[in-house]
């Protein structure tokens, strides 16, 4: 595998500004390898041999030695023959929703110029939807590869918790840490899944779901026109299952949920970083510094509190998803908000969005977002949710789905 400068200049590139300035390298895949013709990305999480791994934060990477070896599932794509094409924007420290950066910028949205590309592995999304790669990694704490897959209309997977190998991976909050990727197509996506988690769909069960279960409460969450907006592909799944079944998945409410997910993301995340901020005093933009800050007041009564709802949680979505079941729920409440709205309305507008991702953070389960329509011209995505290791069943789902009439 060669290493050699990745081609700068491009005009399409430079507009949607999704590599990291100064990262610019390319390595080649292994010859012959199954990915051999498709090109990746690579959130600025993820060691890259002989490259600084930044985390969207310019002091941390001043910090931390340059990386001698590539993380594991980089090298395992590699060695699958995918080609790296550079290192993409990550929000600071992974601690972001909207994809915006105080020190790199916002990646453009090419499926919604004007409007966030999500984050925090906002680059990554931007740089397959501008076309840019075949694929790119990202990272999924409590979001952030399922929000910008909604928000730029692609294709994201949150792995089952545990399931991916993330040794050379810059962590946020480990219990909720999960890798995965994006793509345009179905197709494309499930080529990368089988070459990431070596399994072959065809070894799995049928893609079809014996029991399509139709998360109603969080549709209900969802702003109308979402629900309206994903009608169509809603009902060419319900077409390709065995049989279909309305429930409530959050019986004590998401925002329930959501509370118990940040109080036990949010003291991680400060647990994570506190030896850097202590050690350096690096500058942190107001939004990550006010999260952190506000993670010294969670007190261990509330955090007890979090982990049985968090137990309960898991025996909800245990007691639902049987083998053969799958749960579809609008993967964002709304489609994405416009670029550079007030420090104010970022909390409010995070709540909201993790009110519905926490269902997966929380669980721990695989969670796959399609591509689902249009609303007011922008995209929003659907999402399907597995029993553990399902992945490969769920993007042989959503390849089906995208071939059905």
């Amino acid at each position: 595998m060669g290493r050699e400068p990745r081609a700068a200049g491009a005009a399409g590139e430079e507009a949607i500004g999704a590599f990291v300035p100064g990262a610019g390298v390319r390595i080649a895949g292994r010859a012959g390898g199954p990915l051999s013709d498709l090109t990746f990305a690579v959130k600025d999480l993820f060691d890259v041999a002989g490259e600084p791994t930044g985390g969207g934060n310019p002091d941390w990477a001043r910090a931390n030695p340059v990386p001698e070896r590539h993380a594991a599932l980089v090298d395992h794509l590699l060695e699958a023959g995918a080609s790296v094409a550079g290192k993409t924007i990550t929000d600071e420290v992974s601690l972001g929703i909207l994809g915006e950066n105080a020190f790199y910028g916002t990646p453009r949205n090419p499926a919604a110029p004007g409007f966030v590309p999500g984050g925090s592995s906002s680059g990554s999304a931007a740089a397959v939807a501008g076309g840019l790669v075949d694929f790119a990694l990202g990272t999924d704490t409590g979001g952030s590869v399922r929000v910008p897959a909604s928000f730029c209309g692609l294709h994201g997977l949150r792995t089952t918790h545990g399931r991916v190998d993330l040794a050379g991976m810059m962590p946020q909050a480990p219990s909720f840490d999960t890798a995965g990727w994006f793509a345009r197509d179905g197709a494309t996506f499930l080529r990368v899944s089988e070459a990431a988690l070596d399994e072959s769909a065809a070894a799995t069960a049928s893609a079809s779901p014996d029991r399509l279960l139709v998360a109603r409460d969080a549709f209900a969450f969802a702003d109308p026109a979402v629900e309206e907006g994903l009608r169509g592909v809603r009902s060419r799944l319900a077409g390709l299952a065995g049989a279909v079944a309305d429930v409530t998945v959050a019986s004590q409410g998401f925002s329930v949920w959501v509370r118990a997910q940040r109080t036990l993301q949010t003291p991680e995340a400060l647990a994570t970083f506190r030896p850097w901020i202590e050690r350096t005093n690096p500058r942190l933009s107001m939004r990550v510094a006010r999260m952190l800050v506000t993670a010294e007041a969670v007190t261990p009564a509330e955090r007890q509190w979090a982990q049985l709802m968090r137990h309960e949680v898991r025996g909800r979505l245990r007691d639902l998803l049987e083998p053969g079941a799958v749960l579809c729920l609008p993967t964002t409440p709304f489609p994405a908000p416009p670029v550079g709205l007030p420090l104010s309305r970022h909390n409010e507008i995070g709540l909201r969005i993790a009110s519905l991702t926490c269902v997966a953070g929380l669980s721990g389960l695989p969670q796959l977002s399609v591509p689902g329509g249009r609303v007011a011209g922008r995209p929003v995505g659907l999402s399907l949710i597995g029993p553990p290791g399902s992945e490969l069943r769920l993007a042989a789902l959503a390849k089906a789905l995208e071939d059905s009439p």
